[in-house]
């Protein structure tokens, strides 16, 4: 059994996801890397694959499938982990080598020691094309460092600050027994990865590493603000799939109701910014009808996100409104890092 598996989700990514192999060859025998060929046609990533199989027997592992996209993908890298951790690293990104064997061996110890461990957290680095300081995503002041730790002893994240698919490493079997299932064919599911397993979650240790770099700058990037813009469907989607996982008004620990509480706030505000920054009556629509999805189904709930610091700028006229909705852009800027 390996102790940490790694899907790599490659669509056409020949370009760059040798860079992303690379940066985890160094973990050797103790790590699985998954490299998930996507239905590639336009480029040679499904050769690049074998190439790496051929070349690293026993860490290295190509599977090819039809396209389903960056969903399907992870999906079928769970289903084929064999390693006690998973892990999802996306084609165009990469991690650093120091902060990797020092997750390995965190890792490790967990392994050969009395505690469970759910989930690691560590730091990311968003790598923006062009920029010359590098912004990093810490959790210095939310979580304990270089300790086992509950949600009681979670503390306070700030505005933006939230746990992304970058910072985590699950456990593999609390993933399959959450029933963790990716929707196909839609962009935005790295927040289902990381917000439907919450409540499955005891214990958790956050190591201050800056291990994941998080590659911005491409035009076609799905966190491309225009991109998301034209997507707003699947990013509706993405929130109303999140809204029906759990009444989260009734999750008994205080502490984690009210993180996942302020995840969906920031869903919720990432719509309705996209719906106001396109300018456009049918997405208007689209917005105050997921509004009202909300308020028909799960009235507290309505009334936390509505009244929130951030939800009260998606729903108010005038020039007050529109401060607090740039308010909320910006935070929504921080949270995924387009531009």
């Amino acid at each position: 059994m390996k102790l940490l598996s790694i899907a790599i989700p490659c669509y056409n990514s020949a370009a760059y996801m040798e860079n992303c192999i690379r940066s985890l060859l160094p973990g050797g025998n103790e790590v699985e890397i998954l490299i998930v060929d996507d239905g590639s046609t336009k480029d040679n990533t499904a050769q690049i694959a074998d190439e790496y199989e051929r070349r690293y027997p026993g860490i290295c592992r190509a599977i090819h499938q039809e396209n389903g996209g960056h969903g399907a993908a992870v999906n079928t890298g769970l289903k084929n982990a064999t390693g006690i951790f998973f892990k999802v690293v996306d084609s165009d990104d990469w991690v650093n080598g120091d902060a990797y064997r020092k997750v390995l061996d965190t890792l490790r110890q967990f392994v050969l020691g009395q505690d469970t461990l759910d989930m690691l957290i560590t730091n990311f680095v968003y790598e923006k094309q062009g920029a010359k300081h590098k912004k990093v995503m810490n959790y210095n002041l939310a979580l304990p460092k270089n300790e086992p730790f509950t949600w009681d002893d979670v503390k306070v994240f700030m505005a933006g600050q939230y746990i992304l698919m970058h910072s985590v490493i699950y456990r593999t079997e609390l993933l399959r027994k959450c029933g963790l299932e990716l929707p196909e064919h839609t962009f935005y599911v790295d927040n289902i990865f990381v917000y439907q397993p919450l409540p499955h979650v005891r214990t958790m240790y956050y190591l201050d590493v800056n291990f994941y770099r998080y590659f911005i700058g491409r035009s076609d990037q799905s966190v491309n603000e225009q991109v998301m813009i034209g997507r707003i469907d699947q990013q509706i989607r993405v929130t109303k799939l999140m809204l029906g996982y759990y009444d989260v008004t009734k999750i008994q620990n205080r502490k984690l109701r009210h993180y996942m509480v302020r995840y969906l706030e920031i869903m919720m505000v990432i719509c309705s910014i996209l719906a106001i920054r396109s300018g456009e009556e049918e997405n208007m629509e689209k917005k105050k009808e997921l509004w009202e999805s909300v308020r028909k189904t799960n009235m507290a709930l309505y009334l936390r996100l509505r009244w929130g610091f951030l939800g009260q700028g998606m729903n108010l006229p005038g020039k007050g409104g529109r401060s607090l909705s740039i308010a909320g852009y910006k935070i929504a800027q921080k949270f995924f890092g387009f531009n």
